[in-house]
């Protein structure tokens, strides 16, 4: 047996005033609407039985995570597999404004097809395996109860690829908003996206079969 539901959160909003690609940087936390989003996700995973919570090493997600876990009793496990894609962090510290000076074309290339990019060092597919593969592992830990795995948006987005099989498009309109969750049900195959929730209601996306 496995868990009943994976979660796979995206951390809250992070205080970035100065509007750069923070990726792999340290000490980039929630700004004070991602610690409300945070709050109100752990509130609403709250009535759920998680059995572990496992985040990506970076701050603001471990921020998340430990709002989740405080209403089980439970410790935040940190998972490195989880962290943000490799590929965005040629771009880190850089201001978005900035981006197509400092990297011609990328930014445009990665608007319009992120899954086949010339750049980086991992490619989408590749990302969402590394976190497919952290989900797995972790859903397999659990006889039975609920998982919550905290990360970032893009490898949360290629994992739900890699877990259910099917691509939602448009692929950057489709991917969670912060504090987002979505919930998949581990099956033998190809995993079922259940449900999505996010604090603020902007998106919800059906179930994927």
């Amino acid at each position: 047996m496995s868990a009943t539901r994976v979660h796979l959160i995206r951390h809250g909003e992070v205080e970035n005033p100065h509007h750069v690609v923070y990726a792999d940087l340290p000490g980039y936390g929630l700004s004070p609407a991602g610690h409300t989003e945070a709050a109100a996700t752990a509130d609403h995973l709250a009535g759920f039985p998680l059995q572990r919570v496992v985040s990506s090493p970076l701050l603001r997600a471990r921020q998340t995570a430990a709002a989740i876990a405080q209403p089980h009793g439970l410790v935040v496990e940190v998972d490195e597999a989880l962290t943000e894609w490799t590929t965005s962090l040629r771009w880190a510290g850089v201001r978005w404004d900035d981006l197509e000076e400092v990297f011609p074309g990328e930014l445009t290339a990665y608007l319009e097809n992120p899954t086949d990019l010339s750049f980086g060092d991992e490619t989408l597919a590749d990302c969402g395996a590394r976190v497919a593969t952290v989900a797995r592992a972790v859903a397999a830990s659990v006889a039975d109860g609920d998982v919550a795995i905290v990360g970032h948006q893009d490898p949360i987005h290629a994992a739900l690829i890699a877990l259910s099989g099917v691509v939602p498009t448009p692929y950057h309109s489709t991917k969670p908003n912060h504090g987002g969750i979505t919930t998949l049900e581990p099956t033998p195959g190809l995993w079922r996206r259940t449900a999505y929730w996010e604090p603020n209601q902007v998106a919800v996306f059906p179930p994927l079969d």
